[in-house]
Parts: C-alpha cells; structure tokens; sequence
C-alpha cells in the first residue's frame, strides 16, 4: 500500500504563507506529478510528505495512519534529489546499500536487495565504481536504486531530471514510466516542465500561489482547464488568449474572430482562448484577416506567429511543415475550431 492524503495542510514561515490549504489524495501505485512555476509551493508540500519540513497546520496520512511527527525514516517513504547526493567515497553498491546497512540489513540480504535493485535499473555493472566515474544518467540511476533498495510505500521525486540534457531526459522519462509500471509503487513527482508532467503523470496537480489551481487526468485538464493559469501553464506552444472586443472600438478582424468563436458567450465571458492546433492557415480571403510576423520550423511543425489588427498579442498556429510555406510578412487568413473554443470570466475561471 501506499495512499497518501493532505488534509487541509498548510506551511508558514513566519508570516509568509507558502502553502495555503491543499487537500490532495494520493492513490496507491499511481503516479502523480506536480507542476507548476518556480514559488509556487510543489516542492515544499513533496518534503512535507517526506518529513524534512515540518507541517504549520493539517494532516498528512499515509496509508490513512497520521505522519506529521514521524521522523522521514519511519514514513516509509524515499526520496530522490535533483543533486543526486551520492557519497563520494563509497562505490555505487555502498551507496545503494548505506541505508540498509545504517538500518542494520544484513550484508547478505543488503547485497541481495541491492543486486535486485541494480538489475532493475540495468546498472550492474557500474556496482564497483565511484561516483566520479558516472554520467549525469548514471548517478540518476544509482539515486533512484538507493531509494528501491529501501522498498518504500511511496517514491518521492524532487525533479529528478533537471541536471540532464535534453535527450537523456527524454531517455529518463521513459525509464522511470517503466520502473513505475514494473514496480507498481506509489510515486510523487515534482517538475516545472509541464512535457515531463503530461508525458509520465497518470494525473496531474498544477500548483498556483501555494494551492492547487486543478488536479486531474493529462488530457483533461489541457482540454478543460479550470482557469487561465492551468490552460496557459499547459501546453507548448501556450494557449491564444483574445480579449472580448470594445463595443465601439473593435477593428474589424478583432471583431470577426470574436464572433467565431465566442459569438454567443454569455456577458460574463471576457476571454476566450484557443489552441494553437485548433487554428488554421487559409488564403487570405478565407477567415479572419492576419499578417505572418515569424515562422518557426521545427522540421516536422511549423510555428507561425501572426498578427491579428486590433487583438493585443501575436497568435501562435501550429501547422504540420509540409502544409506550411508562409513566410513573415505574408497576408493569410485565419481559420479557428469554435468548437474547440475555451471561454473564461473575469476572475479567470472557465466558463461552460
């Protein structure tokens, strides 16, 4: 088992409130991410779940028996560090194995779990060397072995990946999905990088301002955001936001773009926002009137950036390249899905 709940838990230091009240479940074997920007309280509430802060006010439960003044080591959960935080004297084994033997495991059985570990994370072979001696990958590989060994309740991630490059985090990415499927354990992950929380997350909780703004399944919040910030703060290129038009001082374009897709939005809607898939590049006598400002090629998308008179910010549309030949400067037409049209009030939530 390896259920966690925060009920009600907030964290102060002094004054300052860091973490304002989350109520969160957290069910056994699945993997859930928080994300959000720097500040926002998501590593903070994943150390209050392993002990190294201390919880101002509400519970955390794991496994439904009350965790706050347990020490990290009897919580039966593992953390693993974005610093790696190998022992540098001691080979990956003995690093893999310190707790166990802190914990008093016989050397028989220790070596046994961590040869089981090491096995799993296809690092046999790296048991006898040094630390120095590893890549930036491997050092993740023999953190995350060390917490295995321990076969903790609940795998606690404080972005893992941060110190990789690119392709050996997209590598990593899948590794851990894997581990998770083949160890079946309960796992929290932390991560600003909203590609790793909607690749590797079963669900999602996107922190805002020391609370989570929306908790749910990849999918469901990129295609019902609960506000403003979930839907900008998903996806890449970021959501088109376009402001309700002035009554007597809209352009023509801002007006017609409005009408397509929010043209029976109730009063309360100021702004609807729209995807940049969910637009399409037309001959400019098709849609709504835009300029191309920049295009982007990615090789197999092009981003374009295209201007729109009258609405405040460049749109993004994200095309498949080969369907693509605009160029800056260029006079196109602009198609929007209304069907795929997200509407939001004043105070920023989503309006059905």
């Amino acid at each position: 088992m390896g259920q966690v709940s925060l009920r009600g838990v907030r964290k102060n230091y002094g004054d300052v409130a860091v973490i304002k009240g989350v109520d969160l479940e957290v069910r056994d074997g699945e993997f859930l991410v928080f994300v959000g920007p720097s500040g926002c309280g998501k590593s903070t509430t994943l150390r209050m779940i392993a002990g190294l802060e201390t919880v101002s006010d509400g519970d955390i439960l794991i496994d439904g028996a009350r965790a706050n003044d347990l020490r990290p080591a009897d919580r039966g959960a593992a953390m693993v560090f974005q610093s790696y935080a190998l022992y540098p004297h001691m080979t990956v084994a003995e690093n893999m194995g310190f707790a166990l033997k802190m914990a008093g495991v016989a050397k028989g059985v220790r070596d046994e779990q961590v040869q089981h570990a090491a096995d799993i994370l296809r690092i046999t072979e790296l048991l006898g060397r040094y630390p120095k001696e590893l890549s930036g990958g491997q050092r993740q590989r023999v953190a995350i072995g060390r917490a295995i060994v321990r076969k903790p309740k609940v795998f606690l991630f404080d972005e893992p990946l941060s110190n990789l490059d690119a392709a050996l985090r997209v590598n990593m990415r899948i590794e851990l999905s894997r581990l998770h499927k083949e160890l079946g354990t309960t796992m929290v992950y932390v991560t600003h990088d909203q590609v790793e929380a909607m690749t590797m997350g079963d669900r999602i909780a996107v922190f805002n301002k020391g609370l989570v703004a929306q908790l749910g399944a990849p999918m469901d919040l990129y295609n019902r955001p609960a506000d403003e910030f979930v839907a900008t703060f998903l996806g890449s290129p970021k959501i088109n936001l376009i402001a309700r038009p002035a009554v007597n001082d809209a352009s023509a374009a801002h007006q017609t773009l409005w009408n397509l897709l929010a043209a029976q939005a109730p009063a309360s809607v100021l702004r609807v926002g729209i995807r940049p898939e969910h637009l399409r590049v037309a001959s400019p006598d098709q849609g709504v009137a835009a300029t191309v400002v920049l295009a982007e090629h990615l090789g197999d998308t092009s981003i374009l950036h295209l201007r729109v008179q009258g609405v405040e910010e460049l749109l993004n549309v994200k095309v498949a390249t080969t369907n693509s030949e605009a160029a800056a400067g260029q006079d196109v037409g602009l198609v929007p899905d209304p069907s795929r049209a997200l509407m939001f009030a004043a105070d920023g939530r989503r309006v059905d």
